[in-house]
């Protein structure tokens, strides 16, 4: 598992979003702040309870120059699939090999109905302008997920 530092430049990136188009990380410096959350599968309750919280919260997010991308092992047809869906307003991005996910450190055991497997751990990261990580959230309740986020943003970012 990956250990990152508050403070330091947050791990670079770049995936396909829902329309295949290449998002790179290194193309928000200086303009953006990032929320980058890690989720397990797209269109299940928990994630899309999250899911829906963010996109709901896009107004606030954007007045407070910043971005959300939601990252999922999920190929970019389900992702379209999920935003279509639920009418979502941001990009999630597919890191269907869990690259992206193992350097966040959002990639490691889980444990569900006894069985113990490797799998996304739901976790946020706020990386500023300047780059840098500036706050990391391990464990996050799906129902005030944005509710947080925007908190810390509110707070630190504003």
């Amino acid at each position: 598992m990956a250990s990152l530092t508050v403070g330091k430049v947050a791990p670079s990136f770049t995936l396909l979003n829902q329309k295949g188009e290449k998002v790179s990380l290194k193309d928000f410096k200086g303009k953006k702040n990032v929320v980058i959350y890690f989720y397990p599968k797209a269109m299940t309750p928990g994630c899309t309870t999250q899911a829906c919280g963010l996109r709901d919260s896009k107004r606030k997010l954007t007045n407070a120059d910043t971005v959300v991308f939601g990252i999922s092992p999920d190929a970019p047809a389900r992702l379209l699939k999920f935003i279509e869906r639920d009418m979502l307003n941001f990009d999630l991005l597919s890191d269907e090999d869990h690259a992206v996910a193992d350097k966040y450190g959002a990639w490691g055991p889980k444990k569900f109905m006894g069985k113990e497997y490797d799998g996304i751990l739901r976790s946020t990261f706020i990386v500023g302008k300047d780059g840098k990580l500036k706050h990391m959230m391990p464990k996050v309740n799906t129902k005030t997920h944005h509710e947080d986020v925007l908190a810390w943003i509110k707070e630190n970012l504003d």
